[in-house]
């Protein structure tokens, strides 16, 4: 693995899930295989368990770390080609990316979109300028469009809960990704990284709900079942992954939040028993109920827990490739 932006840089899911899963039965088991090497955690935007399970993974391998958080601890970045230097910007990531590079062995990148201009976000500039310009491997921990640390995360939970049940051994598991609520737009890059792989693992029935005008693009659902009707969705589900996004085709509003799309006990009635899941951090009692989020039935600890054996087993893998 040269880098990880997507699941195109994954060559078997399964295999890599697997080997997280290792991961988390033996921390230690590479414990030496990042000896003498350096990652660098670049956060252009703030993290929780990114950014702390990103630094317990790379020191279970025995990495060091160093932790950045641009524009409070460095320059301000610009990003832009042929850029006039006059404004806030400080330094240029030309000139940064390929310092960095020389840092480190690995650089892992945040950054978010601005939902104000949907073909910047859409074209990942900033990620794309650390690849062009460091030299060496990029990892990320979020982007505009996709969170594929998250997305592996998320099927590492949903695959350790098959194994740990009988009867979902014995069919395939209905998954479902519904929209909730949310105060604020938000990002659709968790949405679209989650459909992006939830299609490509291709081992579960996948679908898709969300309220009229909150469609995602295609380039990340196509292959998903996709309703406006929520409980429609939730009928026999056995996995609930909930996630608000804003519109995409107009891009970054809010057109709708319909409390009934929180999800409650009584609109899980349908389900089957079904695991609930959610990235964090969630609003409560606006994208879930206190209910559900605090039942038998959430998986939402574990599979936070689980970050740490994402970006074990990725790492992992680009340490292999480093000479």
């Amino acid at each position: 693995m040269q880098n990880f932006i997507s699941v195109k840089d994954v060559d078997d899911i399964n295999i890599l899930a697997d080997k997280a899963l290792a991961y988390k039965q033996n921390p230690l088991l590479h414990k030496s295989l990042g000896a003498n090497k350096r990652i660098g955690l670049l956060f252009l935007n703030p993290s929780l368990r990114t950014r702390i399970s990103t630094q317990i993974a790379a020191e279970n391998l025995g990495m060091q770390v160093v932790t950045l958080n641009v524009d409070r601890d460095g320059w301000k970045l610009e990003f832009e080609e042929e850029a006039i230097m006059s404004g806030t910007s400080v330094e240029h990531v030309k000139d940064a990316a390929p310092i960095l590079g020389n840092y480190f062995d690995i650089l892992a990148v945040r950054s978010f979109p601005g939902l104000v201009n949907k073909a910047e976000d859409y074209s990942e500039h900033i990620i794309k300028q650390f690849m062009k310009y460091a030299g060496i491997p990029i990892v990320s921990l979020e982007t505009s469009t996709l969170h594929p640390l998250q997305s592996l995360t998320d099927v590492i939970t949903i695959k350790e809960s098959i194994a740990n049940s009988n009867y979902l051994n014995l069919k395939k598991p209905k998954v479902v990704l519904t929209w909730a609520p949310h105060i604020k737009p938000l990002p659709q890059c968790v949405a679209n990284s989650f459909a992006q792989w939830i299609n490509a693992w291709d081992e579960v029935e996948f679908v898709i709900a969300h309220p009229e005008e909150y469609e995602l693009n295609e380039e990340f659902t196509n292959g998903a079942t996709i309703t406006h009707n929520q409980q429609e969705a939730l009928k026999d589900a056995d996995f609930v992954y909930v996630k608000n996004w804003s519109t995409y085709i107009d891009y970054g509003k809010i057109y709708n939040n319909d409390p009934s799309w929180m999800l409650t006990p009584k609109s899980l009635e349908i389900t089957n028993n079904a695991k609930l899941m959610h990235c964090l951090p969630v609003r409560r009692n606006v994208e879930l109920s206190d209910e559900v989020l605090d039942s038998g039935n959430s998986l939402v600890t574990v599979q936070a827990g689980n970050r740490i054996w994402a970006a074990q087993a990725v790492l992992a893998e680009i340490l292999a490739e480093i000479k």
